[in-house]
């Protein structure tokens, strides 16, 4: 398996991985992934960092570190999704790992991941590398079903966590690149 940044030639594994993530978790992603035009967008793009994660020639893994923009250009929003059939295998955390090292190289000082707040393995993933849940916003989200969902921000500070970041490793995988 390895881990490296979205290129061109991606747009049709990403769609055929995107394809396997079922409707429902797709309902909460910010971007329509399924739309043809997204994939060149996304290699085009100069302020975002965006890796993949491939096993053979299948994308099973993708992460995304977005910017923020004016009063929050500190602050960088990660987007993360496991192929269904490698969840709960250190997938999503060896992605976060790579997506809190992207963001340090962009200068971010402050990350943040929107989770839906029943989504309990994946709130605990982000926690046990050093996010911290932020807010929690009830009936942010409205699922397919049209089911009103709470959803938790969680918040990684790269000035406080100095130390759990080099437990992590992070902090040297930042200086190697």
């Amino acid at each position: 398996m390895d881990i490296r940044p979205i290129q061109t030639r991606d747009a049709e594994p990403l769609r055929s991985f995107f394809d396997r993530i079922p409707e429902g978790d797709r309902t909460f992603f910010k971007e329509d992934v399924l739309d043809p035009q997204i994939v060149p967008l996304w290699t085009q793009e100069s302020r975002a960092r965006r890796s993949v994660a491939i096993d053979g020639a299948q994308i099973i893994g993708a992460i995304a570190v977005i910017p923020g923009l004016g009063w929050s250009s500190h602050v960088g929003e990660l987007r993360l999704v496991v192929d269904p059939a490698r969840r709960r295998q250190g997938l999503g955390r060896q992605l976060a790992r790579r997506g809190l090292i992207d963001a340090v190289r962009l200068g971010l000082r402050k990350i943040v991941v929107e989770v839906v707040a029943d989504q309990t393995p994946a709130v605990a993933m982000f926690q046990s590398i050093g996010f911290a849940p932020e807010a929690l916003l009830r009936d942010y989200v409205r699922d397919r079903a049209g089911e009103l969902r709470d959803l938790i921000l969680l918040a990684h500070s790269v000035d406080d966590r100095s130390s759990e970041m080099a437990t992590l490793g992070i902090d040297e995988a930042v200086k190697s690149r």
